[in-house]
């Protein structure tokens, strides 16, 4: 029986179950694959921490090098993270001719476009499967599923650390920090949580999944990025009330030759299939010609259900080989000469749907000066709600528009903001609302 030697990079939580999955489940693979997928090593400094895992003596090392310099290592499985040696490593193996498993999404929209075209040309495999949202097959979706289908939007939650803060604000009324710190208590939330709740990690995913919807390079510099640190649990129950949820999106669009790209809170309908999706789940739904919209959802972190991509990914590599079918599926969906340089249209650009909260003053004429400021923006009011005075403080009106443009928005919003009645920023939030209009 052909064997298939891999080289682990990296053996923190998600390469702890990797290795944990290769080895407990070594029969059932070989069973399924028709070759023994033989981890021969893994390298980590922290060699001497317990795993819980049976190694023979010389599988674990300190030093990646030697293991990517291995002639005898057919594929490599980059689990190190970051963009910087990660990187190093992997064009290295690539160099080398092997092919190569990763999960680091951050290294891919950052230096895909380099390290797809170095794999490319040198006719290896590159897996990614785990990169974006766990254990959910979205690629595997793009790339062969969809293959004849044209992709008009993906919407998507792709944060479970930013999903369970939202879900906590809303079950439990906490305010931002107090959900946070829970999600961190919980192990959800690193302890410094940047890249999860300003939306930066989803917004690796998104470069990556627009790129492979749309035949585009990768393309992470031009996507607009907001997180929820500002989301209270006040906007939280007014969208409650008006049978909304707020959630952190990743929104994808291609429309004339122009892509949207774009990661914010957003509120979207109770009745929308995502607005069920809570606590540590992510989900993303794809509306295609063909097949209207589907939604795939699942565990989008975590040890076993990330080392399950991943080690789905080794698979898939393993019977390319047995095969002779080695690049049989183009790495970013589409043949590499049909990739393009689409344009991401501008934030200021975009027309959608918005709540506004603005805290003012409860005196006479206020309303008639935010409409009208609103009205002078082109900027149509769908609904509008003023909550009664319960102290000598400020109130909040809630308004909901039609479709308007972000730049009026933004344009309208700085000049309300300085009129001596209102109290506070005002706060915005966009909607994706099919039926608002």
């Amino acid at each position: 029986m052909r064997r298939i030697n891999i080289g682990l990079l990296g053996c923190g939580t998600v390469g702890t179950g990797v290795a944990r999955i290769l080895l407990e489940r070594k029969a059932l693979i070989r069973a399924r694959v028709g070759a023994e997928l033989v981890l021969k090593n893994i390298a980590d400094i922290e060699v001497d921490r317990d795993r819980g895992l049976n190694l023979s003596p010389g599988v674990m090392v300190a030093d990646a090098w030697p293991v990517v310099e291995d002639p005898s290592i057919d594929i490599i499985v980059e689990m190190i993270g970051g963009d910087r040696i990660a990187r190093e490593l992997m064009l290295r193996a690539i160099e080398n001719g092997k092919h190569v498993v990763t999960a680091n999404k951050a290294l891919l929209a950052l230096h895909g476009n380099t390290i797809f075209k170095a794999a490319a040309e040198k006719g290896v495999d590159l897996a990614f499967e785990a990169s974006c949202g766990g254990c959910m097959p979205i690629i595997k979706t793009l790339r062969e599923s969809l293959v004849s289908d044209r992709i008009h939007a993906m919407t998507g939650i792709l944060n479970g650390t930013c999903n369970f803060i939202l879900t906590k604000i809303l079950q439990d009324k906490s305010p931002f920090a107090d959900a946070l710190a829970q999600a961190q208590a919980e192990g959800y939330a690193e302890a410094d949580p940047t890249l999860d709740i300003e939306g930066i990690d989803t917004a690796h995913k998104l470069a990556i999944l627009t790129a492979l919807a749309y035949g585009m390079e990768i393309n992470f510099k031009d996507i607009y990025t907001e997180g929820i640190s500002r989301i209270t649990p006040l906007d939280i129950q007014f969208a409650d009330q008006f049978g909304y949820k707020i959630k952190l999106l990743a929104i994808g669009k291609e429309k004339d030759g122009k892509v949207e790209s774009r990661v914010h809170p957003t509120m979207i309908p109770a009745d929308n299939l995502l607005s069920h999706v809570d606590g540590t789940l992510n989900a993303l739904r794809v509306s295609g010609d063909a097949v209207g919209d589907i939604v795939l959802n699942g565990r989008g972190a975590g040890m076993m259900p990330t080392g399950n991509a991943v080690v789905g990914d080794i698979v898939d590599i393993a019977r390319n080989m047995m095969t002779g079918a080695v690049g049989r599926i183009p790495l970013l969906s589409y043949q590499p000469d049909s990739i393009r340089k689409l344009p991401v249209l501008p934030m200021e650009e975009i027309e959608t749907q918005y709540y506004f909260r603005f805290s003012v003053l409860d005196q006479p004429g206020v309303l008639a000066a935010i409409a009208g400021i609103l009205g002078k923006n082109r900027i149509s009011l769908r609904s509008v709600h003023q909550k009664g005075r319960k102290n000598e403080g400020p109130v909040p009106i809630v308004m909901f528009t039609h479709m308007a443009r972000e730049k009026d928005v933004n344009t309208a919003l700085k000049e309300i903001a300085n009129l001596n009645v209102v109290a506070d920023q005002p706060m915005l939030i966009r909607i994706e609302d099919e039926n608002g209009e």
